[in-house]
């Protein structure tokens, strides 16, 4: 069974309403497993130093460990591709069958400029240990 879980640094930082907003997301979408790795956009910003930051729930639903070392990230809107990067995080490990929050940083100049960022999807091109 899915379960849903923190990074150690989300842990300690995350507000109480943030985390009831992540507990809810989880709730409508632990049981979209049709994919082994599925996300769920929670918020899009553009931040001050005018990087786009894309947090989503990470649905690992495969049996192995997902990591992050050199592996792809995609952003779309309606099947445009928006932002594409390559990201190795190694504090980022999501155990098989769970689910964690994460804040994907796109920096200015990698992501094409538009209005809005809002209801895009993102797609995580795994690497599994």
């Amino acid at each position: 069974m899915q379960q849903l879980q923190f990074e150690a640094s989300w842990e300690k930082a995350l507000s109480t309403q943030d985390r009831m907003n992540i507990q809810e997301i989880f709730n409508q979408s632990k049981h979209f497993n049709s994919l082994e790795i599925t996300c769920t956009t929670v918020r899009v910003a553009i931040n001050h130093q005018e990087a786009l930051l894309v947090t989503a729930l990470v649905h690992n639903f495969s049996n192995t460990i997902l990591t992050f070392k050199d592996t792809k990230v995609s952003y779309t809107i309606e099947g445009e591709l928006i932002a594409e990067n390559l990201f190795t995080l190694p504090a980022l490990e999501i155990p098989a069958k769970v689910s964690m929050p994460w804040t994907f940083i796109f920096p200015k100049g990698s992501y094409i400029t538009k209005t809005s960022y809002e209801n895009g999807q993102m797609e995580i091109h795994p690497v599994y240990t």
